[in-house]
């Protein structure tokens, strides 16, 4: 599932296309007709988190890449994409991804203070939704949209490492200095994950996820399927304290 940082580079490659009308719009979505696009000009691109937003003037497109979507910029794969949308001779296709029509205004849906990669990211907000909510795991805060929109597994395994949380530990329970820890590193590791992406060397700096030693102690890293959404999860016993 591609994280917030993915999903701004993205917002970044198809600005070319902010301003231009649609000359052909098609694609298997049964969400929408793809063809009320066509003639629409588009007004601006947004990114919440893991949404991709394409705004017009009356409504928005959002796209979901969910575990498997993926995208191509002027360029189509071999199978059927959910929707195709044509700039003249440009294009642009979505694939495997969730697609919704939204009508209402995107203020009154989101919350951009909780976006990690959006310039009014507030920590102090992500300070009191984590205070309460004292008997969530630090490995579903993290996780938690409403909390840290953009962040996904990736970020939440390399953040825990990084401030020597295990994964299982209750919010409530972390030192205030270690709570504060999370919520910087929790911004600070994602935009490290969007320089290191962009330069196509993400997996390079990894320290704990899909690693099997810890590089501070020289044990092995436990794998384990962890918290509510029940996903991979990479820590060290030795370093990682247990806060309950």
């Amino acid at each position: 599932m591609p994280e917030g940082p993915s999903i701004v580079i993205l917002k970044e490659a198809v600005e070319a296309f902010k301003g231009k009308k649609i000359t052909k719009a098609s694609g298997s979505t049964k969400k929408f007709d793809p063809a009320l696009l066509k003639g629409k000009k588009i007004t601006d691109f947004k990114s919440w988190g893991k949404h991709f937003l394409i705004c017009f003037p009356k409504f928005t497109v959002r796209v979901h890449f969910l575990l498997f979507g993926t995208y191509r910029i002027n360029e189509q794969k071999d199978s059927i994409p959910r929707l195709h949308l044509e700039f003249g001779k440009k294009e642009l296709n979505f694939y495997a991804c969730a697609l919704s029509l939204i009508e209402a205004p995107l203020e009154e849906l989101y919350d951009w203070t909780a976006d990690v990669l959006n310039e009014t990211w507030n920590a102090a907000n992500a300070m009191s939704k984590l205070k309460k909510n004292p008997s969530q795991l630090a490995c579903d805060a993290l996780l938690d949209q409403n909390i840290f929109a953009g962040v996904g597994n990736i970020i939440k395994n390399e953040v825990l490492f990084r401030i020597k949380v295990h994964p299982l530990s209750m919010v409530g329970k972390l030192p205030l200095a270690k709570r504060k820890k999370l919520v910087y590193e929790a911004v600070n590791y994602s935009f490290d994950f969007l320089e290191w992406k962009k330069k196509f060397e993400l997996k390079k700096h990894w320290l704990a996820h899909t690693k099997r030693t810890c590089p501070r102690d020289h044990v092995p890293l436990k794998k384990e399927y962890l918290g509510k959404t029940n996903r991979r999860t990479f820590f060290c016993e030795v370093c990682q304290k247990l806060y309950i």
